[in-house]
């Protein structure tokens, strides 16, 4: 399972076929592990039990997130083990390697890696303090700029407001892209503060150059984009070796699954 800021995601496979896929709107699943047991209910997966089930999840950076969340998975597999979301779109881009994921969704992150598996992040503090360079931000500071009062207040009081903010972000990188003075100025911003996130990492675990560095996220998705962040990190003195992308998240998520329950057999 895959759970973003966005959208919820789930697969399953079974003797190493796919059995399932399920993919939903994040709003429409307030909480995992209800959402979790009454899927397994109606697939009728309780019996025989599932051998493995990897969540990876938004918001359990921290052990003690993680050990919550697995506490309420009980029950549904014969081992569970749970992640946050970054590191499900790292084991997709990344795999072993070290390196640094640079993560521009909804909200944005720069996660790294070393070669003794020690993890370093920059951002990911959420859209109140932090998400400098994600789809949030850009549409934030494209409201800031241009909408009025009324505008702005419509977004501020929207059912699902940092969402709505971030579907924003497309129109902006367009217009950027088209020359739009005040979109462009924007976005390198945003590019900017990716590419500190992601230079600040690499040097904060000492990765050896050329660091490995990849992608992920709708707004990196955008190749005009990750192109203006590649150039805004070569700005910082980084020197990088940059890899595409290596499937979705929920797809490594199934692998690692399928690793856990082999290790375990």
């Amino acid at each position: 399972m895959d759970a973003g800021g966005t959208w919820v995601r789930v697969r399953a496979q079974a003797d190493s076929r796919p059995i399932a896929a399920l993919t939903q709107s994040a709003s429409a699943v307030p909480e995992l592990a209800t959402f979790l047991h009454s899927l397994w209910r109606r697939r009728g997966w309780t019996r025989p039990r599932v051998d493995a089930l990897v969540v990876a999840a938004r918001g359990v950076w921290l052990p003690p997130e993680r050990r919550a969340l697995r506490r309420r998975l009980t029950g549904l597999a014969r081992r569970v083990s749970v992640i946050a979301d970054v590191e499900a779109a790292w084991h997709a881009m990344l795999g072993a390697e070290c390196g640094v994921l640079v993560l521009s969704g909804t909200g944005s992150i720069a996660l790294g890696r070393d070669a003794r598996g020690r993890w370093a992040r920059g951002g990911g503090l959420g859209p109140l303090l932090g998400d400098e360079g994600s789809a949030f931000w850009i549409g934030r500071e494209w409201l800031r700029a241009t909408a009025d009062e009324r505008a702005r207040r419509r977004f501020a009081t929207a059912p699902h407001a940092v969402s709505a903010v971030a579907a924003l972000a497309p129109r902006v990188v367009g217009r950027a892209r088209r020359g739009d003075r005040v979109a462009r100025r924007i976005v390198s911003a945003a590019q900017a503060h990716l590419a500190a996130q992601t230079a600040a990492v690499a040097r904060a675990l000492r990765l050896p150059p050329p660091v490995v560095v990849g992608g992920a996220g709708s707004v990196m998705g955008d190749r005009w984009f990750a192109a203006g962040v590649r150039s805004a990190l070569a700005r910082t003195g980084l020197r990088a070796q940059w890899r595409e992308s290596g499937g979705a998240p929920v797809d490594a998520a199934v692998r690692l699954a399928a690793a856990l329950a082999a290790a375990r057999r």
